[in-house]
């Protein structure tokens, strides 16, 4: 269980990204650029434990994404000195000279039959831009599309919208790959204080509501945002039976209390809460299959 401590690290200027979810700003670290993701500001957030969550979630997520075989951003947890200690999540900038993010937003606006505009999420429309684009080709775009949605469902995360996964583009020739899967900081209830924790624990109702409720995906259907169990659990586009065919097995295999356990800066109770809510969300989410 590695500690870091990036207080220190030179800065890399020009190389932050944008974002609502806090401050990040870009360093190098043992020759390599990476990205601190910074808690939201405490003033921001009702109170200490969510403003801690979101980091403990980005490296959570993206650890799972990679032990399921998905490429994904490289994470670690660490801290930075600034007055206060503070937990941040470093992101490998997975970017390089030439080398270039097209987020599915813009790549979405510049397909002139699509129906809404770059940020509409309607999964229709996703679908249809997907066949329609040119960069790389449409079977690998969707089926990590439909790999990314049966891991966001174990994962719970509510906000894989079209800003945050994409493709790499070599500015010179033009060539295009699928980008890593990054931003997870929306997965694993990262506003979940100790309260709500322990209300999950200790009462399955509350529990059963996050599983089988909420989040949804930030994917809608007929202008109506999808829940993950519903829509896994009932009729879906055949695309999504190939990617759980690929990823169940590997999400029974997966070590969860390991994983878990393995995260350093996590809080007993966290420990405490995280393994019940993705073993609960593996079995139950994915009953059927």
């Amino acid at each position: 269980m590695t500690k870091i401590d990036f207080t220190n690290c030179p800065r890399v200027p020009g190389r932050a990204y944008n974002g609502a979810n806090g401050k990040k700003i870009a360093v190098e670290y043992e020759g390599e650029t990476w990205i601190l993701k910074f808690p939201p500001n405490v003033m921001e957030r009702p109170n200490d434990q969510s403003y801690s969550n979101s980091c403990i979630s980005e490296h959570l997520g993206s650890s799972i994404f990679r032990k399921l075989d998905i490429p994904a951003q490289e994470t670690c947890l660490g801290i930075h000195v600034n007055g206060k200690t503070k937990v941040v999540c470093a992101c490998k900038d997975f970017t390089s000279p030439g080398i270039v993010l097209h987020d599915f937003c813009s790549i979405k606006n510049t397909v002139i039959d699509s129906e809404t505009g770059g940020a509409g999420t309607e999964l229709d429309d996703v679908l249809n831009t997907i066949q329609l684009q040119t960069f790389v080709d449409p079977t690998l775009v969707l089926q990590r599309f439909w790999q990314m949605f049966v891991v966001d469902a174990l994962l719970g995360n509510f906000d894989r919208h079209n800003g945050n996964w994409g493709f790499l583009v070599n500015q010179t020739t033009g060539e295009a790959t699928l980008a890593p899967v990054f931003d997870c900081g929306s997965c694993l209830l990262p506003q979940a204080d100790d309260h709500i924790m322990k209300m999950c624990l200790d009462n399955e109702d509350e529990m059963n509501a996050r599983i089988y409720s909420f989040p949804a995906s930030i994917l809608k259907l007929n202008g109506r945002k999808i829940n993950y169990h519903d829509f896994i659990c009932g009729d879906h586009p055949c695309e999504l039976d190939e990617a759980l065919s690929v990823l169940l097995p590997k999400m029974k295999e997966l070590d969860i209390e390991a994983l878990v356990k393995d995260t350093p800066y996590i809080t007993p109770l966290q420990q405490e809460f995280y393994v019940p809510y993705l073993s609960q969300r593996r079995e139950r989410i994915f009953e059927t299959k």
